[in-house]
């Protein structure tokens, strides 16, 4: 069953893919989204000015027609009435008029003679005077001076109301002369209605169009991305290494003169990566040839070198002692001559990737043991290991990566040395601490570097300047690793990795063996 806190962890990994799906298609989320808000826009534009237009027409129309026919009703029907209408003939001039085609209904007041007024209606239920809105009664009633822009002292006016939710035109006009005041009121539901259709019609349109260009969008995307994604996939098999992946060009818009750059690109890396890994060939194997060549006359001269240290060392004193220094000077140059050259070969079989592992059971505490007793180090290294801890690997290579390191802790840190060993998240940690000044911090990222000598601070090595290095292959090779630090209280401590669980064959077993201290 899943807890609730297995939900909660859950949540930010399906965020984070979800997050990334839509990052995956931003690009066509925008393309999409942009034709849709301008398919939108303009949609909703010219909808709302057809509606407008449109409604303006319609009422327009209905509301002219109605205002012409109550015009002429007031001049044929209310106009030929006496002075002193009664209140019958009122009603009945107001249903002659409310039987027009336009379909409104008519209200007829007139004022009596010892005060008060008449009223006339069509439909008593339908339109009565209070529906007639004061500002429409006051200027119907209001007498305007004569000038010559007005021949008229009383004017048809109008106004359009809403009652209830429904939309009603009123109007209104006095008989010149002293005839009756009359007002009609027309229903605009018909119109509204068609008004309401309409606006759903330009509705459906909309949305009609909006779903249209997002279809098109979506080709429009298509047809843009492919040539894009094509190109980001070709781009990844180039930063793979695949210098050969090429574009297909088809076509002269912008996407082709892009392919057509990035295979120029492409080719143009690929002759230089050939180049530059012919170059890098041949000095490997100048390199590997010089260092075979050299090995020839060196085995000679070291052997002439032996015979003349032989005489430094005889009691006799058959050398001259004015030549002895040349002679001890030749000893030990030819020396580091043959450490060279063997280190050029190990490097050369790094390079060329054939450098392999012969793997062994190995006692580490014995190994390092047998590393300082095999260079009389024995008095100036100080080692801490428990005994029992045995690791799978390469007795030489190991030998080597310790020989170098505690060598160079000894000539430029000083005794003693502290080496030691302890098992650590499922690694093998050897650490080799000198008491020496340290390493200054502007040479602490250089010291694995090939040829690389040491500041100042610390003598000028004797060395190749090839040891560390050589050390952090032979770590690498393993599927280990060096690094190099200074300690607070002073002196540098290099340290060696080594996994004890990984898919390699290396790894390492620690016995239940009391742990054992002291001087090596």
């Amino acid at each position: 069953m899943t807890k609730p806190q297995d939900k909660l962890r859950g949540l930010p990994a399906a965020r984070k893919a979800l997050l990334a799906g839509l990052r995956l298609t931003s690009l066509r989320l925008r393309l999409v989204v942009v034709f849709g808000l301008v398919a939108l826009t303009a949609a909703v534009s010219a909808s709302g000015i057809a509606y407008w237009l449109n409604r303006e027409a319609v009422l327009t129309r209905a509301q002219d027609a109605a205002l012409k026919d109550f015009r002429q009703q007031m001049q044929t029907r209310a106009g030929a009435l006496r002075a002193d209408a009664t209140q019958e003939e009122l009603q009945a001039a107001a249903g002659q008029m409310a039987n027009s085609s336009q379909g409104y209904s008519v209200l007829l007041v007139a004022e009596k003679k010892g005060g008060g007024r008449i009223v006339g209606y069509s439909d008593l239920d339908a339109f009565t005077l209070a529906k007639v809105p004061g500002s429409l009664q006051k200027a119907v009633l209001k007498k305007q001076e004569l000038n010559s822009g007005n021949d008229s002292p009383y004017h048809l006016y109008w106004q359009r109301t809403v009652d209830h939710g429904d939309p009603y035109l009123v109007g209104g006009a006095t008989v010149i002369g002293g005839g009756p005041t009359g007002y009609m009121l027309k229903s605009l539901e018909p119109e509204a209605k068609d008004l309401s259709s309409l606006g759903w019609s330009l509705a459906i349109a909309t949305a009609l169009a909006l779903i249209g260009s997002a279809l098109l969008a979506q080709a429009a995307a298509t047809t843009v991305l492919k040539p894009v994604h094509r190109l980001g996939v070709a781009a990844r098999r180039l930063g793979e290494g695949k210098l050969d992946t090429r574009l297909r060009v088809s076509g002269t818009d912008e996407l082709a003169d892009l392919s057509r750059t990035f295979n120029r690109t492409a080719e143009n890396l690929e002759k230089k990566v050939a180049d530059m890994s012919a170059r890098e060939e041949a000095s490997r194997r100048f390199v590997a040839d010089m260092s075979h060549e050299l090995r020839t006359p060196l085995t000679a001269i070291t052997a002439v070198t032996e015979v003349l240290e032989e005489e430094l060392d005889a009691e006799t004193g058959s050398v001259d002692p004015m030549i002895e220094p040349a002679v001890r000077l030749v000893v030990s140059e030819t020396r580091r001559l043959g450490d060279l050259v063997e280190n050029l070969m190990e490097v050369t079989r790094f390079d060329a990737g054939t450098a392999r592992l012969v793997l062994d059971d190995v006692d580490i505490a014995d190994q390092i043991t047998a590393c300082i007793d095999a260079r009389a180090w024995l008095d100036a290294v100080e080692l801490d290991a428990e005994r029992g801890i045995t690791a799978r690997l390469d007795p030489r290579r190991l030998d080597v990566i310790l020989a170098n390191l505690i060598g160079n802790a000894l000539k430029h840190g000083g005794s003693p040395v502290e080496v030691s060993v302890r098992l650590e998240d499922a690694k093998l940690v050897i650490s080799v601490r000198d008491h020496g000044p340290g390493i200054p911090e502007d040479v602490l990222p250089h010291v694995f570097d090939r040829f690389y000598k040491a500041s100042a601070s610390r003598p000028r090595s004797e060395g190749s300047g090839l040891g560390l290095s050589i050390a952090l292959e032979n770590a690498h090779i393993h599927g280990g690793d060096i690094s190099a630090a200074n300690c607070p209280d002073g002196g540098a401590v290099f340290t060696l990795w080594l996994p004890c669980e990984s898919e390699s064959e290396v790894g390492c077993q620690a016995a239940d063996v009391p742990a054992e201290g002291g001087q090596a």
